[in-house]
Formats: C-alpha cells, sequence, structure tokens
C-alpha cells in the first residue's frame, strides 16, 4: 500500500483545465491511480502550498507549462472501492481552468504523454465524466 492507499481522511487532490482555442491540455497518467488513463494535469496538495500554488506546480511539473490568471472551475469528490468495498482511495478535488499563454506541452514527472485535444474530439481519450464536466464549465468561464 502507498501512502494514498485507505487513507484515513480525503487527499486534497488539484486540477487545472488549460484551454487553448479550442483544444484542452490532457495527460496520461504514469503512476496509480488510474495508471495509463488521460486526465486533466494535477496532483496532491503539499502542506504549506495553497492550491493555487499547487495547481501552477503540478502543471510546471507534469508539461512543463505556465499560465497566467487562474479561476476556480469545481470542485469533484472521487472516492474509488476495493473489492471488499473499503475506501481504497479518496480525493477531494479543488480544479482550476486557465487560458494557454505560450509553449508546448512536455511530458514529465508522473505522466507519459502530455496533448493538446481538441474540444470537440474527446471520445478517444475515455475521460471520466466529471472531467467533462469540468472542461464545461471552464470553457463557460474563460469565455
Amino acid at each position: 500500500m502507498t501512502g494514498r492507499e485507505y487513507p484515513a481522511r480525503p487527499i486534497v487532490g488539484i486540477g487545472i483545465v488549460v484551454l487553448r482555442g479550442d483544444s484542452v491540455l490532457l495527460v496520461r497518467r504514469g503512476k496509480p491511480p488510474n495508471i495509463g488513463s488521460w486526465t486533466l494535469p494535477g496532483g496532491a496538495q503539499e502542506i504549506g502550498e495553497t492550491t493555487e500554488t499547487a495547481a501552477r506546480r503540478e502543471l510546471l511539473e507534469e508539461t512543463a507549462l505556465e499560465v497566467g490568471p487562474l479561476l476556480l472551475a469545481a470542485t469533484v469528490d472521487s472516492i474509488r472501492h476495493d473489492d471488499e468495498g473499503r475506501v481504497q482511495y479518496h480525493y477531494t478535488i479543488i480544479d482550476y481552468c486557465a487560458q494557454w499563454i505560450c509553449g508546448e506541452p512536455v511530458a514529465g514527472s508522473d505522466v507519459t504523454e502530455a496533448v493538446w485535444a481538441p474540444l470537440d474530439g474527446l471520445e478517444p481519450y475515455a475521460l471520466w465524466s466529471e472531467a467533462h464536466r469540468v472542461i464545461a464549465t471552464a470553457k463557460e468561464l474563460l469565455a
């Protein structure tokens, strides 16, 4: 078991939706949970770190990108049970959103790929339904 499995309390996760024109930044997870899955950049908040600082750090670590102003987009609860019904993972995810300014994503940290995915062609990425909801909210906020 890792420190994030079977937690005593929820872990604060941070996500960030970065939009560039008609595209959204996606990453492929390189570590559990959800290894190999496409998702929004993000990770766990660290002690002493604000949520906005965590969002910027995770974005930089996973994609080598920096963005301008951040807006709070949504909160999401991710709770996964094991075969015995015990809570194996429990994240409370705070999602921010921002417009891309410059640069191209480079996969780093705990991701294996980072891409600009077309907003009207997200089906091949098999995103979690909550990711679709957060992306839609970000589109409205950043319009």
